[in-house]
């Protein structure tokens, strides 16, 4: 462990990173999109990384699915390819 705390650095961000106000030393609040309202907009300082784009990295949540409860929902559509491998029993 202190070797990690050796190499970690201190997280800061500043209003205006997309950051609405720092509520806590370790929490932010974010300025999210429209279609993310059912989401608590507070997360603590691990959950964030600094974006470095010029240009704003925006999931289109078209072909996403949630349920109520916001769990990921995953549709498959059809396997494609399949490959079974033969061992060799020694």
């Amino acid at each position: 462990k202190s070797y990690a705390d050796l190499k970690r650095k201190p997280m800061e961000f500043q209003v205006g990173d997309k950051v609405l106000e720092r509520v806590r030393d370790v929490a932010y609040k974010l300025d999210l999109l429209e279609e993310l309202s059912e989401v608590h907009n507070t997360f603590h300082v691990s959950n964030l990384k600094k974006c470095y784009a010029d240009e704003p990295l925006a999931v289109p949540l078209d072909g996403l699915h949630f349920d109520e409860k916001l769990h990921f929902v995953v549709k498959l559509v059809e396997i494609v390819d399949c490959e079974i491998k033969r061992l060799k029993r020694g």
